[in-house]
């Protein structure tokens, strides 16, 4: 009798839960961050240091609501923007020269493409046709997050459409983003390229 006592109660509270759906966890994720105030939001400033081969490189990154931006590092005491989007050719910094250069087309491209996620993707993922998956739980550093996968449009690498996926762990306690995954297709020119930047800094 008491076995089915506690069944009963068991069975009661199974159908009396609801479990949070994507949409659910990304509307609390938005309200959080500061909801409908994004809308009279048009710019981003964010510094940091990056540490590398025992130095700290100063990063600023600039993004504008309508995709412009720029991302300017600080190294041995020379001031350089590493990547910038104008609003129509994404711009890089020949190491060698100093000089500025136009990147691979495919990054004008996906940059265009990107352009209207400020401030992120999953901020304004409905009216970019965006698809959120929720994927269960994971721990990140000791905190319980849902890990939500975002099916973005495709981006161009090496002249061809490959898939656009990004993932995202949100802090069950207080909805807010604990880490960003998102994979990187480069074509062999870009890997050199990366490489050799890499090699001089």
């Amino acid at each position: 009798m008491k076995n089915s006592f506690l069944l009963l109660i068991l069975l009661a509270c199974s159908f009396g839960y609801k479990a949070q759906t994507a949409e659910e966890i990304i509307n609390q994720f938005q309200q959080a961050i500061g909801g409908e105030k994004w809308n009279n939001v048009n710019g981003l400033r964010m510094n940091a240091n990056v540490e590398q081969g025992g130095m700290k490189i100063p990063v600023e990154v600039v993004m504008l609501k309508d995709g412009r931006m720029y991302t300017e590092i600080t190294l041995m005491g020379n001031t350089m923007i590493m990547q910038a989007y104008d609003g129509t050719t994404v711009w890089t910094t020949n190491f060698m020269s100093m000089e500025p250069e136009k990147a691979p087309s495919d990054e004008s491209e996906n940059a265009k493409r990107a352009a209207k996620e400020f401030p992120n993707a999953l901020v304004n993922y409905k009216a970019l046709g965006y698809t959120p998956t929720l994927l269960g739980s994971e721990t990140i550093d000791g905190t319980a997050c849902h890990k939500i996968k975002l099916d973005k449009k495709t981006i161009m690498a090496e002249g061809k459409e490959v898939p656009n996926i990004e993932y995202y762990y949100i802090d069950k306690e207080n909805n807010v983003p604990k880490k960003e995954e998102q994979p990187v297709y480069m074509n062999d020119e870009e890997i050199k390229r990366q490489f050799e930047s890499w090699k001089r800094t």
